[in-house]
């Protein structure tokens, strides 16, 4: 039987599938629209399972508040052209709405909320086959307080992030710090945030690198002592093309590879170690400084730190939790 396209029309409202799409589905199922749904969702499922090993690297990140609850959620698919449709970002939009609107606590909820015909993750095999890209949901975090915050970065579905706070905020100085977040990328919000899993290995990075250092002026030090360019003789590489250029001779080669070898075993063996120790701190000072949100620049005023623009703002006013989640590596 032939196929109106009034039935086309609805079925593609129904399903968001293109019109030959419809078309062909309600042809092979006689007309009937419950069968036609169910070949377009079988035709999702069969391109996802096809598609599962590409990798999903674009999509839309979207975020939302209502009020004391706000989240983030990303839907992947594999080109940015996908991305940018309009009927993704409405998908992605309706997944994020009623995620926020169940509260949910994680993204195995958000897939199984109820969604046209069966799921949210049916709807997203669905999307797959209509596309024919592969599909994944991603990224869902959260955040609640009295307050909550969100930003879109440049309004370009790639970054977002959310900010809860324990009181009442000025609306600007909210989306401030939420900018704050996309733009600095911290990892927690104070020093208490910040494992000492996390602080220790940085301890023993700044130990290493400190040796490192040390062992390093020592040595070109003593190449300088001896008349030769540290920077000619810093590996075997140059050694030979600075030879080849003439700027050193084999016997400077010679020399400089005794001094490294002698001079680098005996500064390792006699490092001071309450100095290491205390450059070790300092280092992972600064580390904190950098990913500890309160302790970071202000990126609007960078005479201050975000401790003290809120702190000018309101004494009593904390940062309670945030989230971030970008598409890109960073």
């Amino acid at each position: 039987m032939a196929v109106t396209m009034a039935e086309i029309t609805k079925l593609r409202k129904m399903t968001g599938a293109g019109m030959m799409d419809c078309k062909n589905a309600l042809n092979e199922a006689n007309g009937d629209i419950d069968k036609a749904m169910e070949i377009i969702r079988k035709k999702g499922q069969a391109v996802a399972a096809k598609r599962s090993d590409r990798d999903a690297s674009e999509g839309c990140v979207l975020a939302k508040t209502t009020g004391e609850f706000a989240a983030i959620i990303a839907l992947k698919c594999e080109t940015d052209f996908v991305a940018n449709n309009a009927d993704f970002i409405k998908l992605t939009q309706d997944i994020l709405d009623a995620a926020v609107a169940n509260k949910c606590q994680n993204l195995e909820e958000v897939k199984a909320l109820p969604m046209g015909n069966g799921t949210v993750q049916d709807a997203v095999t669905d999307r797959s086959g209509i596309t024919g890209e592969k599909m994944e949901l991603d990224g869902y975090c959260f955040v609640e307080g009295t307050v909550t915050s969100v930003y879109n970065h440049q309004n370009k579905n790639g970054l977002c992030t959310i900010a809860a706070f324990n009181k009442e905020v000025d609306a600007q100085l909210a989306k401030n710090v939420a900018m704050q977040i996309a733009a600095m990328n911290p990892i927690a919000v104070d020093e208490d945030g910040v494992s000492e899993e996390i602080k220790q290995t940085e301890i023993n990075v700044a130990i290493e690198k400190t040796k490192a250092e040390l062992v390093q002026k020592a040595v070109d030090a003593a190449l300088n002592k001896a008349g030769i360019n540290p920077a000619h003789v810093d590996s075997e590489d140059h050694m030979e093309s600075n030879k080849a250029k003439g700027w050193i001779t084999e016997e400077d080669v010679v020399k400089a590879k005794e001094i490294i070898a002698t001079v680098s075993a005996q500064k390792a063996a006699n490092l001071p170690e309450p100095m290491i120790q205390n450059i070790a701190k300092g280092r992972l000072a600064k580390f904190l400084k950098e990913v500890c949100l309160l302790n970071q620049e202000d990126i609007l005023d960078g005479k201050k730190t975000v401790r003290e623009t809120l702190k000018e703002a309101d004494p009593e006013l904390k940062i309670v939790d945030f989230k971030r989640f970008t598409l890109r590596a960073e």
